[in-house]
């Protein structure tokens, strides 16, 4: 398999929660429905991703943040669910696996994608 892309992204946490309080809309337009009552170091990670995954699918415009929900595995272990705009931005460069990374330490939260095809 080759590379197709990679991405990453980093968010100062409570720079993101202070937006968040003052748009409160901010988490319906960002997180789908599983992911808005997680913790706010948690969502920041999740913003990092998803920002994370648009660049390494070369940042196309049109894509909606709905269409990548971040989900946990069993084992905890973090991956995008893509859906709608997004899957068919990957679709198109042939990707067949997404590996997503995230931390968040520090009041920074971070997140880094590789694209396969």
């Amino acid at each position: 398999m080759a590379v197709i892309g990679v991405g990453i992204d980093v968010c100062d946490v409570d720079r993101f929660a202070a937006a968040l309080r003052r748009t409160p809309s901010l988490a319906e337009r960002l997180f789908t429905e599983a992911e808005r009552p997680l913790p706010v170091s948690s969502l920041a990670a999740r913003f990092a991703a998803k920002e994370a995954l648009a660049k390494a699918l070369g940042a196309p415009r049109g894509m909606a943040w709905h269409d990548a929900e971040v989900v946990r595995e069993e084992s905890g272990r973090p991956r995008f669910d893509v859906r709608g705009t997004v899957r068919a931005r990957a679709d198109a460069l042939g990707v067949v696996h997404v590996h997503l990374s995230l931390s968040h330490d520090a009041g920074i939260a971070s997140a880094m994608v590789v694209l396969e095809g």
